[in-house]
């Protein structure tokens, strides 16, 4: 049996992400413009992805590789091919027989070698149950629909054979997963490692590709750099931020003034998160308006917080501050709605979060366009946002973004698995940090917080936005990493981002 991955350092994710019309484009500059044919390509990805099977899982006896019809397939004929070389036993199961040029070449070469290729109706064969390592090579990049027939039964063979523990190693793209949405078809391929090729693709880092495509490695086939950076990327990773470093002699008036507006009844807890993550992120002076009945809350939950009635705070005072956080714990009340309408309206920037968005999308299904104002939705905020449903937005989340941000203006953080930050210049940043015990109470008011605390001390807004979601999702790892991931709560993540912050600032 395979033995599994070996503790080793992985090298970092470029910062650029692509879809699959930009990597064909990549491909075509690459075999037209650089002279390399499309072949030797194919037997660079699978000798390379073959060098990182053997890195990863050194003891193979068996090893089977199903293969699609197209050049996915024939990545997989080579690494069948660099198998059999070396006297692990191989099964090539094909779902239909190789369609372009190279794929069938790969084929020819694995079959001179001595392979031997299953093709046809597969149902009566059980190659799986005995393999020690299973290579998926049936779409790649190219797939827009559901796999059906052969393919679909191929795929969920697969997965039977991983959920019964054998490692499922997937070529570019686990398949029936969406290269540039990140959507997962009926059936979809559940990787243990995906093994992808020249360019980073969108899809295996935002929605439901961060749980089908594993561990991640890029090969990039050593192509000419140039290939790359002359086609633009669907969106950019977001880096570690760096924040300016203090003046000696600032004050906490310049330090950012933010008020959070919320905690309605019963949710005061959502708008203390977000004022204690402010804090923590440098905000110089936080104020929690909230009701009338509990004024002390907030001092008694951080005595360095300060409170006020929402209702009674002149519009005057809330202009005054330098970001307005509207949302956590707002509720739908009526004292939620007036609150709403009261400060919707203020000339300081926003950011609208929570019950903040929930009213927005109630009040202003057609709004006018705000330059300065930052939403925060999840995907059922952002559904009611686009009067559709959160299927429709995880079908596609970077459509769903944009269509946000082009509707409200200012910048859309679409928060998620792979969270999404899209700004009025037609940029779109993608956090891949972050974990699934994020999934609990309270993840986004802290996230409000620690976006206010940016913005309040005068990062404009899209640096603003990607530079919270970055610490945000690096301190809810760093959680996990002492804590695990059932027992995370929002309120670890705040202990968690005083080391970032600091790692932010120079020296």
């Amino acid at each position: 049996m395979s033995n599994p991955p070996s503790a080793r350092a992985v090298p970092p994710i470029p910062e650029a992400l692509y879809g699959a019309v930009q990597m064909r484009q990549i491909d075509r500059t690459v075999i037209e413009q650089h002279g390399i044919p499309g072949i030797t390509l194919m037997r660079r990805a699978g000798e390379a992805a073959f060098r990182q099977i053997m890195t990863n899982y050194a003891a193979i006896d068996h090893l089977v590789v199903v293969c699609g019809p197209g050049n996915n397939g024939g990545d997989g004929y080579v690494v069948a091919g660099c198998a059999h070389r070396i006297g692990i036993r191989v099964t090539a199961l094909a779902s239909a027989p190789p369609a372009t040029e190279d794929a069938a070449t790969a084929a020819r070469d694995y079959l001179n070698l001595g392979g031997a290729i299953c093709e046809g109706d597969l149902s009566s064969l059980s190659p799986l149950a005995s393999a020690d390592l299973v290579v998926d090579a049936l779409f790649g990049t190219g797939l827009s629909s559901a796999p059906k027939g052969t393919a679909a039964d191929l795929i969920r063979r697969m997965n039977a054979a991983a959920t019964a523990g054998c490692p499922l190693v997937s070529l570019d793209m686990p398949s029936g997963l969406h290269s540039d949405t990140g959507a997962a078809f009926d059936p979809c391929v559940t990787a243990r490692l995906t093994i992808t090729f020249i360019g980073l693709k969108v899809g295996l880092l935002t929605g439901r590709g961060r749980s089908h495509a594993g561990e991640i490695v890029l090969e990039d086939l050593h192509i000419p750099a140039e290939a790359r950076h002359a086609v633009a990327p669907t969106a950019r990773l977001i880096q570690p931020p760096t924040l300016e470093k203090r003046a000696r002699d600032m004050h906490k008036g310049e330090a950012g003034r933010l008020l959070v507006v919320g905690g309605d009844g019963g949710m005061m807890g959502a708008a203390l998160l977000a004022g204690e993550a402010a804090l923590r992120c440098g905000a110089g002076l936080v104020t929690v308006a909230g009701t009338a009945a509990h004024p002390d809350f907030a001092a008694r939950h951080r005595p360095e917080l300060m409170s006020a009635d929402a209702e009674r705070l002149p519009l005057e005072d809330a202009d005054a501050a330098d970001v307005i956080v509207l949302g956590p714990g707002l509720g739908q009340s009526e004292w939620s709605e007036r609150i709403f309408t009261k400060f919707i309206g203020c000339k300081a920037p926003l950011v609208v979060d929570a019950d903040g968005l929930n009213w927005l999308a109630r009040i202003s299904p057609r709004p006018r366009p705000r330059p300065n104002w930052l939403l925060t939705p999840h995907p059922g905020e952002a559904a009611r946002l686009l009067q559709c449903t959160p299927a429709e937005i995880e079908a596609d989340r970077l459509r769903a973004a944009r269509e946000i941000q082009a509707k409200f203006g200012g910048v859309c953080i679409l928060k998620g698995a792979g969270t999404l930050v899209a700004d009025a210049d037609g940029g779109m940043f993608l956090c891949d940090r972050g974990n699934s015990g994020m999934a609990t109470a309270g993840m986004g008011d802290v996230l409000s917080g620690v976006v206010g605390a940016l913005v309040g001390q005068g990062l404009p807004l899209s640096q603003a936005a990607s530079a919270a979601v970055w610490l945000h999702a690096s301190a809810a790892d760093a959680a996990v990493r002492r804590l695990g991931e059932r027992s995370l709560l929002a309120r670890d993540v705040i202990d968690h981002l005083p080391p970032l912050i600091r790692q932010a600032e120079p020296f």
